[in-house]
């Protein structure tokens, strides 16, 4: 009978592409990845790796096994989900992936309430990209995600991903200093701006927005810290884009120009299909859900509310 750790070693490999990245995502050795994997094809009995070059890569018959080792592994957690929740106790650990505006506004409430409602509950919390931390929780790396999508630059959609929406989120023009006075992105054309790495949805909504209003902006500060962002935009040397769960704080807020019309990002829990019905994934997303409404409101929207949206 094939080994379940194996299989899933190779299904890590296939998604990741070296030994070394497999490892280092399982938190093993190079050395004992392989070891395990040339196991596996003896117990197969069939090559599932071949070299090309430098470079290992799966055979056929390795494909077709990485495909049915998803399925294995799917029944597998799908089962101890069912046993957890046969059991009556909620309990065990969650890992969590979450960006930096959503760690800072809503999970220190979500991870208190959860203390009270479910004390077994343990929650690991990583910081990490939407777009990364989307394909990291479909590799199980993660069990739970808090991500976000700005307009017109949706998220990426994995197969057998359940997504719920938390908050509707206001993304405003925030400005201090020199620009006080300014109620559009038109009147702060000239000005320098702060804004996020290139290649981020929240770079390019930013710098389509400033382009449709007539201008390129002039980034001279650049960082994936919105907590900066709000610093160099209090002190008056940038302007900036933040979304509400940023400026809605009382030393950001009276900064803060609504657009028109106004806009929004999502911000949404995604979990595997497999996984979203373990009682402790429910229960750190409803934590986290009443956190989202404790923030924003019953319609868990941070800044105004669009008529008719």
């Amino acid at each position: 009978m094939l080994d379940l750790t194996r299989l899933s070693m190779l299904k890590e490999f296939a998604q990741r592409g070296t030994i070394a990245e497999a490892a280092d995502a399982m938190g093993y050795t190079s050395s004992a990845v392989s070891q395990q994997l040339s196991t596996l094809e003896r117990e197969a009995g069939v090559p599932l790796t071949v070299r090309t070059g430098r470079r290992l890569r799966l055979t056929p018959a390795g494909e077709r096994l990485v495909a049915r080792a998803d399925e294995l592994l799917s029944v597998m957690e799908r089962a101890e989900a069912e046993l957890r929740t046969e059991s009556g106790a909620v309990g065990g650990t969650v890992r969590l992936a979450v960006f930096q505006s959503a760690a800072l506004a809503l999970i220190p409430r979500a991870l208190q309430a959860l203390a009270q409602s479910h004390p077994g509950v343990r929650v690991n919390v990583t910081q990490s990209e939407p777009g990364a931390a989307l394909a990291e929780t479909w590799a199980r790396d993660f069990d739970l995600v808090v991500a976000e999508e700005y307009p017109h630059h949706s998220a990426p959609h994995y197969p057998d991903m359940v997504r719920s929406t938390l908050v509707r989120d206001e993304i405003r023009l925030c400005v201090a200093g020199p620009w006080e006075e300014a109620r559009a992105l038109g009147d702060v054309a000239s000005a320098p701006w702060v804004m996020e790495p290139r290649g981020t949805a929240t770079r390019h909504f930013a710098e389509q927005a400033c382009r449709l209003a007539g201008f390129e902006p002039d980034v001279r500060f650049e960082s994936a810290d919105l907590q900066s962002h709000a610093a160099f935009i209090s002190a008056g040397l940038a302007v900036g884009l933040l979304p509400g769960l940023m400026w809605a704080r009382p030393e950001l807020v009276s900064h803060a120009r609504p657009l028109s019309p106004a806009v929004f990002r999502g911000v949404f829990t995604a979990a595997r299909a497999v996984s979203a019905t373990d009682p402790a994934v429910v229960a750190l997303r409803r934590a986290l859900e009443e956190a989202a409404r404790s923030v924003g409101g019953e319609d868990a929207t941070v800044g105004a509310v669009t008529p008719g949206e």
